[in-house]
């Protein structure tokens, strides 16, 4: 599969802070599998334009392996505000990182530290939609 074929849509207040976090440069990233190479090739549209099932910082997510059937559920965030407890997954993450900018039914191949998996978005819930 290759992650290429999915978009990736990103809002501008969500790109100018992951910009912040990450290296992009104008030449194309050497790390296809990383977050710095996903916000470098997302299409960036206004916060009204943004898509209701798109996952975005705040983001309220459930996610399948495909593999294992295994779900995780978390809420995506900025690095401080990451808590394990709480289920807050910093953006920095593997699995956050590989599923930022993704719609509901999309399937994503990510390397973990496991290893390549093959993810599912399952379900978004945005706090942030637009109505």
């Amino acid at each position: 599969m290759n992650n290429e074929s999915n978009p990736v849509v990103l809002c501008k207040e969500d790109f100018a802070r992951l910009k912040q976090i990450v290296n992009i440069s104008g030449t194309k990233a050497v790390d296809t599998m990383g977050l710095a190479y996903e916000v470098g090739r997302a299409i960036i549209v206004s916060n009204e334009a943004f898509p209701p099932n798109t996952i975005r910082l705040g983001s309220r997510v459930r996610i399948e392996d495909v593999e294992s059937s295994r779900m995780h559920e978390f809420t995506v965030v900025m690095p401080d505000e990451a808590d394990i407890k709480e289920k807050k997954v910093s953006v920095l993450t593997p699995m956050a990182a590989a599923i930022i900018g993704f719609r509901t039914g999309d399937e994503v191949i990510w390397k973990m530290p496991s290893g390549l998996k093959k993810l599912k978005v399952q379900e978004v819930i945005n706090k942030f939609a637009v109505s």
